[in-house]
């Protein structure tokens, strides 16, 4: 559990005590005759104040670290990405959809973030469905595929493409 979390939490629980000690004390004092049924809706409106802050700060947090979790996990994957391909040299996605727990599309598109974000230099063929890791100095002077032999065209930011067997090389 993170502390946005606990705390958000926390949070809620104070305001539902907040608002029962003040509802006894309003209640008290109608019964007590210590203040009319205005006072107690005055008192009531007052009351709603700090109660509904406290509510809607923990449900923020709650809501923000639950956020927080989910991006968390995704950069705990692309890193799980980076270090297999790293120790390995090369990998199957096949082999990466099973540790990941996910498919095929969501990996190529992780793939394609490592990429976009600058971290990740190799090659992958899609068709033979392997990622290889590769020097950055090495795939920047490429000018014919390492799978086939073709010639290699731009295809995006610091992604170069065969047209021929589709193998996609990535540059930081």
């Amino acid at each position: 559990m993170t502390s946005g979390r606990i705390v958000g939490i926390l949070l809620i629980i104070a305001a539902i005590i907040v608002g029962l000690i003040g509802v006894a004390w309003l209640i008290a004092g109608v019964v007590g005759g210590a203040h009319g049924i205005t006072g107690a809706i005055l008192g009531g409106a007052l009351l709603a104040v700090p109660v509904l802050l406290l509510v809607g700060g923990g449900v923020f947090l709650l809501v923000r670290s639950g956020r927080e979790a989910k991006t968390d996990a995704e950069r705990e994957t692309l890193r799980r990405i980076l270090d297999l391909v790293s120790s390995r040299g090369q990998i199957p996605i096949s082999d990466l959809v099973i540790e990941l727990a996910s498919t095929r599309d969501q990996v190529q598109g992780q793939v394609h973030a490592l990429v976009g974000m600058g971290v990740f230099s190799g090659y992958v063929n899609w068709d033979e469905g392997v990622l290889y890791s590769a020097e950055a100095a090495s795939l920047r002077d490429l000018e014919r595929c390492k799978h086939c032999g073709g010639e290699l065209k731009l295809v995006g930011k610091g992604v170069i493409s065969c047209p021929f067997c589709g193998t996609e090389y990535f540059l930081p």
